[in-house]
């Protein structure tokens, strides 16, 4: 692991930063609303299983049923397109950004530099929560009760693990800052 937080920490820089940060800012205000528009017109529903914290296995269902035929190859289809370079763009953001703020201010030698793995943390819990989505989407109407009912603790964990990383993102700003004006000393 230290190896791996390590090797972010000798690629991370401000102009990776700026280049991340423009990729981050040009999906929030131009692919995610059009993605999201389209997936409420295909599929007839605003509910995405991506941006709710929890849902029980009933509630996919529910959605699955909700989609029909047609919203269920569109939701399998957007799954291996749209959602594997999305949490590839917000995970290099978030690697990149703590990695290069928490290397100003916290001592090679803390174990608080791991912080900068939690992203992949999240990328892997977002993978795998499409992964279970997309099975259960793909075999219904057929029940898959195992993979249905670990589909919203999943999700969960994925917003955990997201959430969790832009804390440390603002734990970082906080502490560089303070590091800037002298408040806080390394």
């Amino acid at each position: 692991m230290q190896r791996i937080s390590q090797y972010f920490y000798s690629k991370s820089s401000f102009w990776v930063f700026l280049i991340t940060l423009a990729l981050f800012v040009v999906f929030m205000l131009v692919v995610l609303p059009s993605e999201s528009d389209r997936s409420a017109q295909v599929t007839g529903s605003v509910t995405s299983l991506d941006t709710t914290f929890y849902y029980t296995r009933d509630q996919l269902y529910q959605i699955a049923e909700d989609f029909g035929q047609e919203g269920r190859l569109y939701y399998l289809d957007s799954r291996i397109s749209f959602d594997i370079v999305w949490p590839l763009v917000y995970t290099f953001f978030l690697i990149n950004t703590i990695s290069w703020i928490l290397n100003k201010t916290i001592l090679e030698e803390s174990k608080l530099r791991l912080l900068n793995l939690v992203p992949l943390a999240a990328i892997l819990v977002d993978y795998l929560e499409n992964i279970t989505n997309m099975v259960v989407m793909f075999r219904y109407p057929q029940p898959t009760d195992i993979l249905a009912s670990l589909a919203g603790v999943i999700t969960s964990l994925k917003w955990v693990f997201v959430g969790g990383s832009f804390l440390i993102l603002v734990f970082g700003v906080v502490l560089w800052a303070g590091v800037k004006t002298n408040i806080i000393k390394t």
